[in-house]
């Protein structure tokens, strides 16, 4: 059932109980409350509550389930999929719930479920702390770190779920949990990679670490050595410390050059890693270097891409990597010539590292043995364009079959079917199956990558 059928009297006395505010069809604001980053999703909802608080959460859930509408979570919007709106439900908005409080001396953060990496870095970056906290500032924290969390920081510090502390939960049934090691363990286990198949996350508690300064190095080629550049990343990384996060990228410059460029992130004082990135910045020579030494700096080197921007058509196919072979480096400059529109790009994350320190049981996310992710991505603007962009990508992504484990990320995984989001969670899919089948039995969390219960 969709909410256009709920009586009007009981939409009106909902919005009274809000101390938030409640958008809907008609309303001014109502497009902009609507719009997610990826313009692949132009979705519909009947309502869309900007909650305030807690309390709002629960009145959101129960005004849905009592009523049997749809509903989607959205924290940040920045999700490939588009699972943050719904057409006809209910969209229960936490953009505003988005407050971060830091303890220096225990070094933990709590964070509400609206909040987006930039607020966290900005809060914690104070106190020389932070945590693992993706490559884009404005991703929300709470996707994010239900579908794992990579970032610059993930082989010293493991990916973002992994410092996850706690979590509170607001659950199908309307009832707020806490989630930890000590409490509804098996939950806390779940929402380590098991996306938003649970409940909504109302705040996360994250373990930081010492962080003061980092030396990040972006170094430039031109194509025509692509190969050579992709065959000295494979090297580089072999042979990179924990300290070490390392990006392949091939991409188009503004003035219309395709290059591969590497960054590479030394998670620690920035004296130490000028030794261990100097082979970077000596290879080659690149056409273009530059030097970031600011974490937050870091985190928002990306956020004008136009991949990056909202309201672009995206699209992205991803998979885990076992190796990187000549092969897939042949594949990778081959596919990238054929490039559709200059704002694709392609690119490699190292992974290993602080991530195999769990095993694939210890977490939901079940992807720890992978060498590399592998992801193209096309970005357009023209919807006309959509199949050849979307076709690109495709091709690419098979070219790389090869060197797969079967396993894709999470946080990556557009709307691929049912084959797909198994392979996302791998061996925990059917302990996940008996998490929902606890906790959400009727599947009323089902816009995201669903776990479908069996009772």
């Amino acid at each position: 059932m969709t909410i256009e059928t709920v009586d009007g009297t009981k939409t009106e006395e909902f919005a009274a109980a809000l101390r938030g505010q409640l958008v809907q069809p008609g309303d001014p604001q109502y497009d902009s409350a609507r719009r997610v980053w990826n313009a692949m999703s132009d979705k519909h909802p009947a309502l869309i509550a900007r909650c305030a608080g807690v309390a709002d959460v629960i009145a959101c859930v129960n005004f849905a389930r009592e009523n049997g509408s749809q509903v989607a979570v959205r924290g940040g919007g920045h999700n490939a999929a588009g699972n943050a709106v719904c057409d006809g439900g209910l969209v229960i908005d936490l953009s505003r719930m988005r407050s971060v409080r830091v303890d220096p001396v225990a070094r933990t953060a709590r964070a509400e479920g609206g909040a987006i990496l930039r607020d966290l870095d900005h809060e914690t970056q104070a106190f020389g702390l932070a945590t693992t906290g993706g490559t884009v500032s404005m991703t929300g924290i709470g996707g994010i770190t239900l579908g794992g969390g990579v970032g610059w920081l993930m082989r010293k510090y493991g990916l973002i779920c992994d410092n996850l502390i706690s979590a509170d939960v607001v659950t199908a049934d309307g009832r707020l949990v806490r989630a930890s090691e000590s409490e509804n363990p098996n939950l806390f286990w779940g929402l380590r990679g098991g996306g938003g198949n649970f409940g909504v996350v109302t705040s996360f508690e994250y373990q930081l670490h010492s962080l003061p300064s980092i030396l990040a190095v972006l170094v430039i080629h031109p194509m025509d050595r692509g190969r050579e550049v992709l065959r000295f990343f494979r090297e580089f990384t072999n042979t990179a410390p924990e300290e070490i996060t390392t990006f392949a990228i091939c991409m188009t410059t503004p003035d219309g050059a395709p290059v591969v460029a590497v960054l590479a992130c030394y998670a620690g004082p920035a004296a130490e890693g000028e030794r261990w990135l100097k082979p970077l910045k000596e290879f080659g020579p690149p056409v273009e270097e530059m030097e970031i030494t600011s974490y937050i700096e870091l985190q928002t080197a990306f956020d004008q891409d136009p991949s990056s921007l909202d309201g672009r058509y995206n699209y992205l196919k991803s998979d885990f990597l076992r190796e990187l072979s000549d092969e897939a480096i042949d594949t990778m400059c081959d596919q990238f010539e054929r490039v559709t529109h200059p704002w694709s790009i392609a690119f490699l994350e190292h992974m290993g590292g602080a991530i195999r320190r769990l095993t694939n049981s210890d977490t939901a996310f079940n992807q720890r043995n992978a060498d590399y992710n592998f992801v193209a991505w096309s970005c357009w603007e023209d919807p006309a364009e959509n199949e050849k962009h979307i076709v690109w990508a495709r091709q690419f992504s098979q070219g790389m079959d090869p060197c797969k484990t079967g396993g894709v990320y999470l946080n990556y995984l557009g709307e691929e079917g049912a084959d797909r989001v198994k392979a996302a969670y791998g061996d925990t899919y059917d302990r996940l199956v008996a998490l929902k089948n606890e906790y959400d039995p009727t599947n009323f969390f089902r816009v995201n990558q669903n776990i479908k219960p069996t009772v």
